[in-house]
């Protein structure tokens, strides 16, 4: 349901702020200056999803940063409307994109989230629940096996049907889940595995979190290519999660205490490059450089971590790859994650590789970098926001004759799939890795 009303005002009041929330003071990066580079201009709603869902100002890119100077002012409390607005944010960065002031939004919602859990009262269940199960590994095996077993049981038939009849929140959440994988990859896969053809170099691979437990496929296939194209590939199996849904969640502490774990591990591979092929990992790990930027004994390490790793589609495209001799035969379009196009600036690479592969089948996608609504845990956190996303970018699917879509991040794999799943449709979602490798081991 749409939540139009464009007259709504931002309301700052005087005297509101909650008692101590001006002590934990804001990030570095939301500073003054920061804040002050916003020239109001409004390029930035044309592309703003949440904007588009509401028509309210201060679900805008520039509405929210008058939220932020607000509460730098103690004009306005923390806890309502400014809480509320930096996590309805889908912190897709699209605005990045279209501000020509340069404004560095996506730094300035996130410091504005750790600023709300510095200064946020009472028990965060969100935050336990990340920590639960994204710092360690028993706790994200332990919620797949749960999760294969409601699967294979067919008590997810039973769920799925029952949302149907009963469609409330947490039934429709049901149908976003994709099938998992039966086995992570890291498990699979030894720590060093060597090329198929003249050796090239060494590369590093993160598994990560939500790609390992649901699209293992897609890791196994990125291992493959990566071989068949001459790198030895090192799969460090004492990595840990990149830290990005804690960081975008505004628990940088967890973050940073992964971003350390992780360069310690990555280092010891000796690798020339450390390649990522989900779009918000590699994004946040280019990020640790300014995560650390603070810590002493790590800031030199996390700069020259930051300037080896490389997302999946940038590195093979930048570095060479065999053009397999076959194309995709289905029509094929491409949708880009809003991690790798907005705040990585990666386009051109992975679409290119996208037109190789597919010939005469692919299919431009009308609004490519429009974000689908999976955002981390935002479609579940907003499922009917979300689902208006989806909707839109189903429809645009649909325009261009699609049967395979091709993306590069977990998130808009498991959430275009699930709306092609829930609508009928007869369509793949597929990585671009999956793709390639088809192609590959159709030669043999």
């Amino acid at each position: 349901m749409s939540h139009r009303n464009s007259g709504e005002d931002l309301g700052p009041k005087k005297g509101g702020m909650q008692s101590g929330a001006r002590a934990g003071g804001f990030h570095p990066e939301m500073s003054e200056d920061l804040l002050a580079q916003c020239m109001h201009c409004g390029l930035c709603l044309s592309v703003c999803p949440t904007y588009a869902l509401t028509g309210l100002e201060r679900s805008s890119p520039r509405g929210r940063i008058r939220l932020m100077k607000s509460v730098m002012d103690g004009t306005i409390p923390v806890a309502g409307t400014f809480e509320y607005e930096m996590n309805f944010c889908l912190d897709c960065q699209a605005c990045q994109t279209a501000c020509p002031a340069g404004v560095k939004y996506g730094e300035l919602v996130e410091s504005a989230r750790e600023f709300i859990q510095v200064n946020k009262k009472g028990f965060k269940l969100k935050r336990l629940l990340l920590r639960t199960f994204f710092v360690g590994k028993s706790g994200l095996r332990a919620a797949s096996a749960l999760l294969r077993l409601y699967q294979k049981t067919g008590l997810e038939k039973i769920v799925i049907f029952m949302s149907g009849v009963f469609p409330i929140g947490i039934l429709k959440r049901a149908r976003l889940l994709p099938r998992l994988s039966d086995k992570f990859a890291i498990d699979i896969l030894p720590e060093f595995v060597e090329p198929k053809v003249a050796a090239r170099g060494g590369v590093a691979i993160l598994t990560g979190c939500v790609m390992d437990a649901m699209f293992a496929e897609a890791n196994l296939d990125t291992v493959d290519v990566l071989r068949e194209n001459g790198w030895r590939v090192a799969i460090p199996h004492t990595q840990v999660c990149c830290g990005s849904v804690n960081g975008h969640a505004g628990d940088n502490v967890t973050a940073r205490a992964l971003a350390i774990r992780n360069i310690e591990v990555f280092e010891g591979t000796q690798a020339d490059y450390y390649v990522v092929n989900s779009a918000g990992c590699s994004a946040f790990m280019k990020e640790y450089v300014k995560l650390l930027a603070d810590n002493p004994q790590y800031s030199d390490r996390a700069k020259k971590f930051s300037g080896r790793v490389k997302e999946f589609s940038e590195f093979i495209y930048e570095t060479g790859y065999r053009k397999p001799k076959s194309k995709i035969e289905s029509t094929v379009t491409y949708h880009e994650a809003c991690h790798l196009v907005h705040t990585q600036k990666i386009s051109a690479q992975p679409r290119e590789i996208v037109k190789d592969i597919a010939g005469d089948n692919y299919r431009e996608l009308n609004e490519s970098t429009w974000c689908c609504g999976s955002a981390g845990i935002y479609n579940i956190v907003h499922y009917d926001e979300a689902a208006e996303l989806l909707d839109r970018k189903l429809e645009n699917i649909n325009r261009c004759d699609a049967r395979t879509v091709i993306a590069g991040n977990p998130g808009c794999l498991a959430q275009i799939a699930a709306g092609a799943k829930n609508g009928r449709m007869d369509l793949e979602v597929i990585h671009l890795a999956t793709a390639l490798n088809r192609l590959y081991k159709s030669e043999k």
